[in-house]
């Protein structure tokens, strides 16, 4: 049995994390066998290394290898090139083709992204790992093969099962044995190992002197997140070798290279958080603000309502009780009948389970005989205060009805009516 370290300088595997040395490490152990094995890992960590090992150590190494990207093969033609198909079996079916599982018989076939194959296909791939049978589209006859299976995804399977999007027994025969690949964030001291291997080559291979990153460039490399894993790095290092002239990289030259996404920082991403429907905290902040300064606008009006029942001085809170009105109803557009009839209805307290602050002054001053005489005195000057306020809008506004109904928080029509209804 070759050792880890022999595999890895034969396939040219740059790393010596532990969890990808453990992969390795089960590969060479199932290699010998037909066992199916699923190789898991997201995009770009280097999933298509795993087979061509397995491949190599098994009995089929000298059999065909073929290597299949499911997810870049149309639907409709999937069955066709997997299976094969019999002349006439569908429009542009002029000959009899085979598919990968008849000229593979005898090898290896690496179904890459084997979670994009469609439903259908599904059931045929079971099939064929049950009980080595095959049917060709178009065809009824039986066919039988031979074939070891390795298969790679990098979506979560027991999502896409719970979506039904993959069938469930399909996945438990796959995954006989599954070996997982870790990220490349996961793998920190191996980073700027891969990025030096990756420089020397590409430096070889445009014919100029290797870049070397600076001390700060090495720290920045080794915080970055890589959402695309092995192959985003090896890009990166071919961009910047080709573009730039200098061979020192420095961190600011660097980090112009990295995308500055989300997905890039190191910070701690939050798994499945999409918004669910009924969240509505931003709503519920909205709601609450609105509800406090109502609060407050209520206890001015009543601050207010006090003193011009106390003192009857109309003139000192004349300028505070307008801007009161065009603050809490200047966006208002409809008017209640109550309203349109009485526009300084809006001054009316509401009911409440509390004694009203007009009787606790009285009470505290033993005049429980003037409450009647201070509410007929009240409604007589509402009277006033309305034609007073009509008066004052129309003089600010030059005459102009509909600024002074704006002003006024009415409509022009109950302005009009009032107009007329008081002879001003």
């Amino acid at each position: 049995m070759e050792s880890i370290q022999s595999i890895k300088q034969r396939f040219e595997i740059i790393g010596n994390d532990q969890k990808l040395n453990r992969a390795i490490e089960k590969s060479i152990q199932v290699a010998p066998t037909d066992i199916s094995v699923l190789v898991t890992g997201e995009s770009g960590v280097g999933k298509e290394s795993i087979p061509k090992i397995i491949h190599s150590l098994s009995h089929r190494k000298h059999a065909k290898y073929i290597a299949v990207n499911c997810g870049a093969i149309p639907e409709g033609t999937i069955d066709s090139e997997l299976f094969g198909h019999e002349k006439g079996a569908f429009t542009g079916a002029t000959s009899t083709r085979s598919g990968y599982f008849e000229v593979a018989d005898g090898g290896t076939i690496f179904l890459d992204e084997v979670g994009e194959l469609p439903l259908t296909t599904q059931v045929r791939l079971l099939r064929v790992l049950e009980n080595g049978e095959f049917l060709k589209v178009g065809s009824s006859q039986v066919q039988k093969t031979d074939v070891r299976i390795v298969a790679a995804t990098n979506i979560k399977m027991f999502e896409a099962i719970e979506k039904e999007k993959f069938r469930e027994d399909l996945y438990y025969r796959l995954s006989t044995v599954e070996i997982n690949i870790p990220p490349l964030r996961e793998r920190q001291d191996d980073i700027h190992l891969l990025f030096r291997k990756f420089a020397s080559d590409f430096g070889q291979k445009y014919k100029m002197p290797t870049i070397r990153l600076e001390d700060g460039a090495t720290d920045l490399l080794l915080k970055y997140r890589w959402p695309g894993n092995i192959r985003q790095l090896r890009n990166i290092a071919e961009q910047v070798s080709v573009l730039e002239e200098k061979r020192s990289i420095s961190a600011f030259t660097l980090n112009a290279y990295l995308p500055s996404s989300a997905s890039s920082s190191n910070l701690p991403a939050v798994v499945g958080g999409d918004k669910k429907e009924g969240d509505f905290s931003t709503e519920r902040e909205i709601l609450y603000k609105v509800l406090f300064d109502m609060k407050g606008d209520l206890n001015d009006l009543k601050k207010l309502t006090l003193e011009l029942l106390k003192n009857n001085d109309t003139e000192k809170v004349q300028e505070e009780n307008e801007s009161l009105i065009r603050k809490i109803y200047s966006n208002d557009e409809k008017e209640t009948p109550e309203q349109e009839s009485n526009p300084l209805a809006l001054l009316q307290l509401p009911e409440t389970h509390e004694e009203p602050i007009i009787h606790q002054q009285v009470q505290q001053e033993d005049k429980y005989h003037f409450a009647e005489e201070i509410q007929e005195e009240e409604t007589l000057s509402l009277q006033v205060k309305e034609i007073e306020l009509i008066k004052k809008s129309l003089e600010r506004n030059r005459g102009k009805r509909k600024a002074a109904a704006a002003e006024l928080g009415i409509s022009e029509r109950t302005l009009y009516r009032k107009i007329k209804q008081y002879d001003l």
